[in-house]
């Protein structure tokens, strides 16, 4: 079934509708997140269905998905109709996966946060969560200690 003029935005009009850059547009069909129907003249095209991927790809980063993670959520789902419900739960489990770990992770940063900055102490050869020798590199970059790993675990 052939796609009326309707049926189709320019980027332009996508851009102001979606609330998205134009170059982030390009960006996203570049990397496989969206996808643009071309003019004779090889003007983008893009089909009304983009504005709901485009809204997946918003609420995807707010809650910290990375674009490749965003692409693969958005692998199940079809390019040229709005997710059935049935498409969109399959999203939504992993998603709620995804939001559970981060809040656990959350709830052990503020333990971590509390203790620490709540002791008093400030003293690095006192505190308890004092990284004497660099014990936490072995664990990988980043404040280990505050993210969950445990002293001593490597």
């Amino acid at each position: 079934m052939a796609l009326s003029t309707r049926d189709l935005l320019p980027i332009g009009e996508l851009a102001a509708r979606s609330g998205t850059a134009a170059s982030a547009l390009r960006y996203y069909e570049e990397i496989g997140l969206i996808h643009a129907e071309r003019t004779a003249g090889g003007q983008r095209r893009y089909r009304r269905a983009t504005l709901r991927r485009l809204a997946f790809i918003r609420a995807a980063q707010r809650i910290g998905l990375t674009l490749d993670e965003v692409r693969d959520s958005l692998a199940g789902l079809p390019l040229d109709h709005v997710p059935t419900a049935a498409e969109w739960n399959a999203v939504a489990t992993t998603w709620q996966r995804r939001i559970d770990a981060q809040i656990a992770d959350l709830q052990r940063l503020r333990a971590r946060l509390t203790s620490c900055v709540g002791c008093g102490c400030l003293s690095l050869t006192r505190c308890g969560l004092y990284n004497s020798g660099d014990a936490a590199a072995a664990l990988g970059p980043g404040a280990r200690y505050l993210v969950g790993d445990e002293p001593g675990a490597s």
